[in-house]
């Protein structure tokens, strides 16, 4: 259950109207990697977790929520931003305020040729943001990514947040508005926030890598292409150690004669690595019954109940 309460989580606050920024803040609004799809993102990947992991359901969700409230945050800036551009649009005097702020006449020409390229903000809908990108492309469920794998909706979470970081990164610079920083920089605080609590959850979950349950074939986990011409670079991703797996880096210099030589890699032995294929089945079987299981036992037998009411323990605030 939802309801709404009226203060915003933080001020949003602008100087003065700013069509031209309004519209490139819709990316923050109805973007790939705006507020709208990280809310939506966190809400329906919390339903797989609501049994088996309600921990996780219960961040999930809370995060979520304050997504949608960030939302709203920036819904408001950019229709401070806007200013009187709705009262604009319904009054047909030539002398007023928008006019004067946009130097008369021609910078209200400007103003429709330049700063509203997104006609949803002048026709569709005058004066207010729309779920849009800057550029009047439309939002996109396809933009959500929920595969009901924690350890792969969890990074997929880390990896959405440092976009949106990047994003309000990128966006602070082009206003000049003080306010407007104000309020991009706490947006862009909770963004690092976040990734921090999902890295945290993903570690509880052991183990998490490689994402899912399957493992990785010891043949070919450790090997490096060289797939191209010119000077080679040589770092931590082609020798030494991998990160994870521990695995000696191989690096195979002509991949051509590589696979020549190995049947298409068929008949390549694992080499600079401890595991064996046995070992990685044995892995996978019981990683795949405790995971299972997890999830099994944590579905009730005849009637579901999604929760008890007047149960404190159930979240009842």
């Amino acid at each position: 259950m939802f309801y709404h309460v009226k203060d915003l989580q933080f001020n949003a606050r602008v100087s003065h109207p700013d069509p031209r920024f309004a519209r490139v803040m819709l990316e923050a609004f109805g973007g790939a990697n705006g507020e709208l799809k990280s809310a939506l993102q966190y809400f329906v990947q919390a339903f797989s977790c609501h049994n088996p992991y309600p921990d996780k359901y219960d961040m999930l969700m809370d995060i979520a929520t304050e997504e949608f409230g960030h939302l709203e945050i920036v819904g408001a800036t950019i229709q401070m931003l806007l200013g009187p551009v709705n009262g604009e649009m319904k009054d047909v005097l030539e002398d007023t305020p928008l006019r004067t702020m946009m130097g008369g006449k021609a910078g209200k020409e400007d103003l429709i040729h330049q700063a509203f390229t997104n006609p949803a903000f002048l026709v569709t809908a005058p004066g207010s943001p729309v779920l849009t990108d800057s550029n009047g492309n439309p939002w996109c469920a396809t933009y959500v990514s929920a595969n009901a794998d924690l350890t792969v909706d969890l990074r997929s979470n880390m990896a959405g947040e440092a976009r949106a970081k990047i994003g309000y990164e990128n966006l602070i610079p082009l206003t000049d508005d003080p306010l407007v920083k104000e309020t991009l920089t706490f947006l862009m605080t909770r963004e690092v926030t976040h990734f921090q609590q999902f890295e945290a959850a993903l570690e509880t979950i052991q183990p998490n890598f490689p994402p899912g349950v399957f493992q990785t074939s010891p043949r070919y986990s450790n090997l490096y292409f060289n797939d191209s011409k010119g000077k080679e670079a040589r770092g931590p991703w082609n020798e030494g150690k991998s990160t994870r797996l521990k695995e000696e880096w191989q690096y195979i210099e002509n991949p051509l004669e590589e696979v020549r030589s190995t049947d298409g890699l068929l008949q390549r032995k694992p080499k600079g690595t401890k595991r064996t294929e046995k070992e990685v089945r044995l892995t996978d079987e019981k990683l795949a019954k405790e995971r299972s299981s997890e999830i099994l036992s944590h579905i009730p037998k005849g009637e579901m109940r999604w929760c008890e009411y007047g149960n404190a323990k159930n979240g009842n605030k």
